[in-house]
């Protein structure tokens, strides 16, 4: 079985909005279910699983129900998690529910619902390179040069560009081996963590990086939001044509 992981508890509001960037609408539709609709019709997924908060369960519920494309494979739901103190624990706890209904050598796929522009290719890409490895990691190679630096004002270190790489999401996993991984790091470690991979990474996993994809932005800002909006307003525009 593949469960597509849905991150969307996060309550951040740095786009000046009392409204969770996942949840902004931009024509019509709110930012997580862009995403939503891709992975809950993808052919390799399975099941979907979500992580949000209780007060917008049930508005993701309406959702679902009221979008004509989604609804289609709403069979695919199982549930929902709520938030942990931070990302890896609101992934953690998501675990533990998926293991209820999934199999210990069932695949999980980690997405965040800020990165609405997941393609169908990433997505195929993703569980096609898992079948021969422990863990998939879709990067993006580094196009500046990066130094370090240890204080923030002088650099400290300097860095090969072609050895390093950005993480994107959807990160996949095998759920027993991932689960176990996130438990080793209980109870302070796991407050450390920043990306999906690193709990797969130090427990030793076989994590292979995949070729990620430029347009798979993370919406962080507000200059994101509006580089969204203008993406889906070209292509309602292009269908109209």
């Amino acid at each position: 079985m593949n469960i597509a992981l849905i991150l969307s508890g996060g309550i951040g509001t740095r786009l000046g909005s009392d409204i969770p960037k996942q949840y902004m609408e931009v024509e019509g539709k709110p930012v997580i279910a862009y995403c939503m609709k891709t992975l809950f019709k993808h052919k390799c997924v399975d099941a979907v699983h979500i992580v949000a908060d209780l007060t917008w369960q049930k508005k993701i519920r309406e959702w679902m129900k009221f979008d004509k494309e989604i609804s289609l494979f709403s069979v695919k739901f199982q549930g929902f998690s709520e938030p942990g103190r931070n990302r890896q624990l609101s992934i953690l706890n998501s675990l533990e529910n998926i293991r209820q209904y999934a199999e210990e050598a069932d695949l999980v796929m980690i997405h965040d619902a800020a990165r609405p522009l997941l393609s169908e290719k990433l997505i195929s890409d993703c569980f096609e390179a898992a079948s021969s490895y422990d863990g998939v990691l879709p990067v993006i190679p580094m196009k500046d040069t990066i130094y370090g630096s240890l204080d923030g004002k002088r650099i400290t270190a300097l860095l090969k560009r072609d050895e390093l790489f950005a993480g994107q999401a959807p990160e996949v996993f095998r759920l027993g081996k991932y689960y176990k991984a996130n438990q080793k790091l209980l109870p302070e470690q796991i407050l450390k963590i920043n990306g999906s991979a690193e709990p797969a990474v130090l427990a030793g996993m076989d994590v292979v990086m995949i070729p990620g994809d430029d347009g798979n932005f993370k919406i962080t800002t507000k200059e994101d939001m509006e580089r969204f909006q203008k993406i889906i307003e070209g292509q309602i525009k292009c269908k109209g044509e």
